[in-house]
């Protein structure tokens, strides 16, 4: 058995690969979710990682989740905080339940599932933590002053906790998808994605699995130099 990987949101779109792209490269990989019952069990029978659910913005629910995960599959090495939803509205029109679903589940999800592993990796000398952000954390966008504000948010959480971890052989780093063919993505209307497209330099959207190996690539011994630091995975739609 490989390095233990938990992924959150791992079983759908993003996440989905990035724990394919995990299990490939020889990892024994974990993935969370938080609902969809059918698409979990779908993605455990196609590729025979583990499913496991909870919710991230609950902070008892993560402590008992990592738990299960590593009474099963041993210290979690590896973390990848994916998991991550959308309430948008412009500000004028947004609830204070919209604000806090996507704050508490986008950045404070990550400081939950964190917070538990560090120990372990401390104690270890080893760990991997790699946060899924967003290029719209990097430079805003309507109607997702929530969203935007956690994404960003991740990225500080990110360098500030990469200094903690650096002597004790842990890295942090984070990644920053643009526009993602994902399900989510191409449910939207036609005219709408091409508009998408039209501000992405490379003419396209991007590919989950060109995240995945963003991610594989920060989770390998050749990233141990690695840390605090940000991969924009955007097809140029941002230059940071």
């Amino acid at each position: 058995m490989g390095r233990v990987a938990l992924v959150t949101g791992g079983s759908r779109g993003i996440g989905a690969a990035i724990s394919k792209a995990l299990k490939d490269a020889g990892y024994t990989v974990a993935a969370n979710y938080a609902g969809n019952d059918e698409a979990a069990e779908k993605f455990k029978a196609e590729t025979g990682v583990p499913v496991y659910k909870w919710s991230v913005a609950d902070y008892d629910a993560c402590v008992a989740g990592i738990a299960k995960v590593e009474g099963d599959l041993g210290p979690v090495e590896v973390l990848v905080n994916n998991a991550g939803i959308t309430r948008d509205a412009p500000f004028h029109k947004i609830t204070p339940d919209q604000w806090n679903a996507v704050i508490n589940t986008n950045l404070t999800g990550i400081f939950n599932m964190t917070h538990p592993i560090w120990p372990g990796m401390r104690e270890r000398k080893f760990g991997r933590v790699i946060n899924i952000s967003s290029v719209n954390g990097q430079k805003g966008q309507f109607a997702q002053t929530n969203y935007a504000a956690a994404k960003a948010g991740d990225l500080g959480f990110t360098k500030s906790l990469a200094q903690e971890g650096a002597r004790n052989g842990i890295t942090v780093n984070a990644v920053c998808p643009g526009y993602i063919a994902t399900e989510m993505v191409m449910a939207v209307p036609e005219n709408v994605r091409e508009a998408i497209i039209a501000q992405i330099p490379a003419g396209r959207l991007g590919e989950a699995d060109e995240i995945a190996r963003c991610v594989a690539f920060l989770a390998s011994d050749d990233a141990g130099f690695i840390t605090g630091s940000t991969l924009s995975a955007n097809g140029g739609q941002y230059m940071a």
